[in-house]
């Protein structure tokens, strides 16, 4: 035991050393955009929760209404016990919403995106990713039989070389909204380069679905891509969504094959219902009153305005990521302290997450947020 603490110590040590240290906040109150923290009040720009459905207080009602009846727990996965008829018409209200032709949802995005690529890609195939992909996608292609290379950032002439490479079968693999950046892929083009060279593409759209588009249903309907361009569409309820667990999309042949091969799904306890059902109805929210998506658009504006009319270091984005460069760890920690002390939660990047040098404050706009709150976090930066 002394020995095994001795090895975990080291790596944990190292870490320190790099100021590199992960820390957990405990929440004393419900996911808003006014959170409290060990009994003092912040201004949160640091959650996903891109719509303010986190807190919905007809979905919070909904749930009271229903818990009596769903219970808590699902006591099983999908394919013994915990499948329930509200799972069911999840699946089929998000299929007509995103106008695929089958969704399947998953207890997690991070399971969803194992699932994908440890199920789809076999020995013989090969991945190409997007290098800037999420953890999920990464950790799904090492989990694959099939070899896996990566491509600059949104470098489609860096695609191209590697889908002129030979295998069985190629498969691309990109976020549409990128995590830290907040930038868009292209995929239009890169849906292209696979017509092309006869690969399949495979869009983490956790970031897209709720925000992009003309009606806010995420990176097909921003690019006008069919289901046979984009044939494989993963999403999260837990954004824009407001809730928890994720789903894929696309032919049903696709979730079929899912259900009956991919390990993350065979093998793990079902997405509670009660959760199900209040996904469901955030969903119907957000296809019926578009008020939500234009408060989000405008809030986005707003920041941008402001941060370009104080000269302030911000990628381009025209997302509910915004990250204002730093590029400095030491600075970055200083800084994100002095917002803290203004009563400001922004989350603080730093390697491994992004790479050496650029550090960042990753500022989440929410619908929820007033102008005052954007103004006083502009001031304060």
């Amino acid at each position: 035991m002394n020995n095994l603490e001795s090895r975990l110590a080291k790596f944990l040590e190292y870490r320190e050393e790099q100021q590199q240290i992960r820390e957990r906040f405990s929440l004393e109150s419900s996911q808003s955009d006014q959170i409290e923290i060990d009994g003092q009040s912040f201004i949160n720009f640091s959650s996903n929760d891109y719509l303010g459905l986190a807190n919905n207080l007809s979905t919070i009602q909904l749930i009271k209404e229903q818990i009596d009846q769903l219970g808590i727990g699902s006591g099983a996965s999908h394919l013994v016990c915990g499948h329930h008829k509200i799972h069911e018409i999840l699946e089929k209200k998000l299929a007509a919403y995103l106008a695929r032709d089958s969704a399947v949802t998953f207890s997690t995005g991070y399971m969803a995106n194992l699932a994908i690529l440890q199920s789809l890609a076999k020995k013989g195939d090969l991945i190409i990713a997007d290098k800037l992909n999420h953890a999920s996608l990464i950790d799904g292609a090492n989990l694959s039989l099939a070899d896996a290379v990566r491509y600059s950032h949104c470098d489609l002439e860096a695609l191209e070389s590697r889908l002129k490479k030979q295998a069985t079968q190629k498969w691309v693999v990109t976020d549409s909204v990128f995590s830290m950046d907040g930038d868009i892929a292209p995929l239009d083009k890169i849906a292209g380069l696979c017509q092309k060279y006869d690969a399949f593409l495979i869009v983490d759209d956790a970031h897209g679905v709720g925000v992009i588009g003309d009606t806010g249903r995420g990176a097909a309907e921003y690019f006008g891509l069919t289901q046979k361009e984009l044939p494989v569409l993963m999403g999260t309820f837990g954004k824009s969504l407001g809730g928890f667990g994720a789903f894929v999309s696309g032919h049903k042949n696709l979730t079929d094959y899912l259900i009956q091969f991919a390990r993350p799904y065979v093998y793990t306890t079902a997405l509670p219902a009660v959760i199900a059902a209040a996904n469901l109805h955030n969903l119907s929210l957000i296809e019926q009153d578009f008020s939500y998506r234009h408060r989000l658009l405008e809030n986005i504006e707003y920041f941008k305005q402001l941060c370009s009319q104080k000269k302030l270091s911000v990628l381009p984005s025209t997302t509910g990521i915004q990250a204002v460069m730093i590029n400095d760890t030491a600075k970055l920690l200083k800084l994100n302290q002095r917002l803290k002390n203004a009563g400001l939660l922004v989350g603080a990047i730093r390697p491994p997450t992004v790479a050496k040098n650029s550090d960042r404050l990753r500022v989440t706009i929410s619908a929820a947020h007033s102008r005052n709150q954007i103004e006083k976090l502009v001031s304060c930066l």
